[in-house]
């Protein structure tokens, strides 16, 4: 399965009220570090179907990211049952985003 777009029409459908953990990942297309991020996201959303992967552009979304606290980008953000459970900004390698998800 593909990432989904989140926006805040469909926010809580499919994040709050998602059956199974969810990766935000709150990203712009003029940042560096979240174009190097975005390949791992997209393949752990086709490997990981146990997990819920979403992504979030800051530029067209900045009420969520607002409502997220999101200061600086690229930020992963892990969500079970509704709530924050794993925040981290910056880049990461695809272990450590995997390990969120743990």
């Amino acid at each position: 399965m593909s990432a989904v777009n989140i926006n805040l029409n469909n926010f809580r459908e499919e994040v709050l009220n998602s059956d199974k953990p969810v990766l935000l990942d709150f990203w712009a297309p003029w940042c560096g570090p979240c174009r190097m991020v975005v390949p791992m996201v997209e393949q752990i959303a086709e490997e990981r179907p146990d997990v819920k992967v979403g992504k979030v552009n800051i530029d067209e979304q900045f009420e969520l990211a607002r409502e997220f606290g999101v200061m600086s980008i690229p930020t992963l953000v892990v969500m079970k049952d509704g709530k924050i459970v794993r925040q981290s900004t910056g880049a990461r390698p695809k272990s450590q985003i995997l390990a969120m998800l743990n």
